[in-house]
């Protein structure tokens, strides 16, 4: 398995060093945000197996999520990949969410090559194409406060349809009906290591959403060192 890196069992305060996998979709917004942190040491935009062995944390960004998967398996990412999803903190925004989720429904003619590791199936376009894009507000589980809520941007957004075990947690709902999509529906979720948004953090100037996913890694990282001084931590 993926190990925990040695950054992140050197401090107790850590700063972690985030991965934005590169190979297709709106990877470079997310470098920026993350620049801006101070939690973050480096940011590295992910493109080879070597370079995700380097990372505390990957952000799966939006994009297309069947030419994702298959340029990841053109270019012998996927398994490495998938190891990392199962075992290391990784945010799937968008098409992220897609690739990180177990099941999908309304997938394109042959199929979707999946990540799995998140118990949740999701409708891809559920609003449908580009110009159906829209914003809403969002109130966000410890991310955002009742006046002060969260700029979400939905582009060929999936939701998450059905929510499949119990320690999967919503942390933001749609909130109003958009068209013929109810406002309940869930559109972020986290479950142990993983976490998951329908929209678009990285085009907006809102650093909420990446320094709670920050936070999110380091807990975590934290809690693995401290059972498992040696690192050997995993799914």
């Amino acid at each position: 398995m993926v190990q925990i890196t040695s950054l992140a069992q050197e401090k107790p305060s850590l700063r972690i060093k985030i991965g934005v996998l590169a190979l297709q979709g709106a990877f470079i917004e997310h470098v920026h945000l993350l620049q801006r942190l101070d939690q973050v040491s480096e940011v590295i935009p992910v493109k080879s197996a070597k370079q995700l062995l380097s990372i505390d944390a990957l952000i799966i960004p939006g994009g297309e999520s069947t030419t994702i998967a298959l340029v990841a398996e053109r270019s012998g990412l996927m398994e490495p990949l998938r190891e990392f999803v199962y075992s290391k903190p990784t945010w799937g925004t968008c098409a992220g969410m897609i690739l990180i989720a177990n099941e999908v429904k309304q997938t394109k003619k042959g199929g979707q090559k999946l990540l799995g590791g998140l118990d949740i199936s999701v409708t891809r376009n559920q609003f449908g194409s580009q110009i159906n894009s829209f914003e809403a507000p969002l109130h966000i589980k410890n991310v955002t406060t009742s006046s002060d809520l969260f700029p979400a941007i939905f582009i060929r957004a999936p939701v998450i349809s059905s929510i499949n075990a119990s320690d999967v947690e919503i942390i933001a709902k749609l909130e109003h009906q958009v068209n013929q999509t109810n406002g309940a529906v869930a559109v972020a979720v986290q479950q142990g290591h993983l976490l998951a948004t329908a929209f678009h953090p990285e085009l907006t100037n809102d650093e909420r959403m990446h320094r709670y996913f920050v936070k999110f890694a380091i807990d975590f990282i934290s809690k693995c060192t401290l059972k498992d001084p040696s690192g050997k931590n995993g799914k």
